[in-house]
């Protein structure tokens, strides 16, 4: 099987040759690390050529590294303001960190009068789309291309604070429903756009949670989240793809009401959050697939390639018996996680991966819980 039958397969529940290995996002220094080939001169005045520079050096390394799937982002236009900060279409300032990864530092909604002038971008802009373009033109067919785009919660809380987003569940509702809207009616048209331009899994980025609990109560969840990852997953269904959620931290209050959208993976299971990749398998196994969950936060950062290994196979035996797995990070390949850390996940789950998984391993690690320490080390 090559990757994008693996990754299909497994999406839908199903048991291919070997558990997929995938990654929603791979940062820049892991890759230089590992392939310093990959940024010789030539290579990086190619990279920086246009604004597909992150996605062509993705690419590269992934069709070297022989993964099974890729991400693809839309693409956006940003306006820099210094050599750090940058505005992108939505108005968002964002500033870019020595690690490389922007963060949000500017909501230009501030008032209710600032959302009656405000407009969103155009989903239909010519260049919205073009890495993923270029992804279908590379990989399709030949490695599981998912499009990672957003229901309504993350942008809505770029474009007013998250502070300010969450009063106004409390306080001013309506006004948190109009942002959502104009957040949803351009992400549903580019879900749509990525679809006919040939993505393979559809996928919304928005976090609902942190390590103890969702960002917001239950009721607030199913008012004003909810019905925008309908949409999203309604999408998907229309074009008869799978759809993907990837939401970080501890959804155990909300999880029903995720699965029951009727998503088709869940992704990454953040095991330091409580999220045991074993419990949801036996909860939820019969109606999701699942990816992850190998830790991110200490394992991967500062773990050895023997703590790595041993990540990989209990993920392994509680996620992956009877196929539905896809193996990942419990987030990201951050700047943090070390190279060699990251290459013995992947081959790991090359080596232990493959079906039948071996009896054996799946009786020794099913009731492991390496992630145990960190949780009570983040708890205490």
């Amino acid at each position: 099987m090559n990757g994008y039958e693996r990754m299909m397969m497994a999406a839908t529940r199903g048991e291919p040759d070997r558990v997929p290995v995938w990654e929603l996002i791979i940062n820049r220094p892991v890759i230089e690390a590992l392939c310093p080939e990959l940024v010789t001169p030539d290579r990086r005045s190619r990279y920086e050529r246009g604004s597909q520079g992150g996605f062509l050096l993705q690419a590269d390394f992934i069709e070297q590294e022989d993964l099974d799937g890729i991400t693809v982002f839309e693409d956006g236009r940003v306006e820099w303001l210094d050599q750090r900060t940058f505005r992108d279409e939505w108005r968002i300032t964002w500033q870019v960190a020595p690690s490389g990864i922007p963060y949000c530092v500017g909501h230009p909604i501030r008032t209710e009068s600032d959302l009656d002038g405000y407009a969103a971008p155009d989903p239909d802009a010519d260049h919205r789309l073009e890495s993923l373009e270029m992804a279908v033109d590379r990989f399709k067919g030949k490695r599981g291309i998912v499009f990672l785009s957003h229901d309504a919660f993350e942008f809505s809380h770029y474009l007013r604070g998250m502070e300010n987003l969450l009063m106004d569940y409390a306080l001013n509702p309506g006004f948190a429903q109009r942002v959502a809207r104009i957040v949803m009616d351009y992400k549903r048209r580019v879900l749509e756009r990525a679809a006919e331009t040939g993505a393979d899994i559809l996928c919304t980025g928005d976090d609902y949670a942190h390590n103890r609990a969702p960002i917001m109560s239950p009721e607030h969840f199913e008012r004003f989240v909810l019905p925008y990852l309908k949409e999203a997953v309604q999408v998907a269904r229309a074009a008869g793809l799978p759809f993907m959620k990837h939401t970080d931290g501890c959804l155990w209050p909300i999880l029903d009401m995720i699965v029951e959208t009727g998503i088709d993976v869940l992704d990454p299971i953040e095991p330091v959050a409580g999220m045991d990749i074993g419990r949801v398998k036996e909860a939820y196994g019969d109606r999701i697939a699942l990816a992850g969950n190998v830790d991110c936060s200490h394992v991967l950062p500062h773990g050895t390639p023997e703590d790595v290994v041993e990540a990989v196979k209990e993920t392994l035996a509680k996620g992956g018996v009877g196929g539905g797995l896809i193996l990942a990070s419990s987030n990201s390949i951050h700047p943090a996680v070390k190279p060699e850390n990251y290459r013995a996940m992947v081959e790991a789950a090359r080596e232990h991966g493959r079906y039948p998984l071996d009896p054996d391993m799946v009786e020794q690690y099913r009731r492991k819980d390496y992630a145990a320490p960190y949780r009570q080390q983040r708890l205490a």
